[in-house]
């Protein structure tokens, strides 16, 4: 499913048209992602949670030459799947 499918399908449960349900959509997103950018978590109750993760830096090495290179430390998105949401899909 990519997002057209998605929007589709809430415009048709939700019984609006397309363009609110793309709006509804994006909202949904910026704010998670506005939420994630302060470092705070995002909780869908029975769907999960969506956090901020860090990760540390570490020696890599370049597939190709085999040299080691330096991967810095960064910020990565993490989602942890609600009770609900692993009961319907297990």
């Amino acid at each position: 499913m990519n997002k057209s499918d998605l929007v589709d399908r809430i415009a048709k449960d939700a019984k609006i048209t397309k363009v609110q349900a793309d709006a509804a959509i994006n909202s949904s997103i910026s704010a998670i992602t506005g939420a994630l950018k302060k470092g705070q978590k995002v909780t869908v109750v029975g769907f999960g949670t969506f956090s901020v993760s860090r990760r540390k830096a570490r020696t890599g090495r370049n597939p190709r030459t085999g040299a080691p290179i330096k991967i810095p430390a960064r910020r990565v998105p993490k989602f942890s799947a609600g009770s609900d949401l692993k009961k319907a899909v297990g």
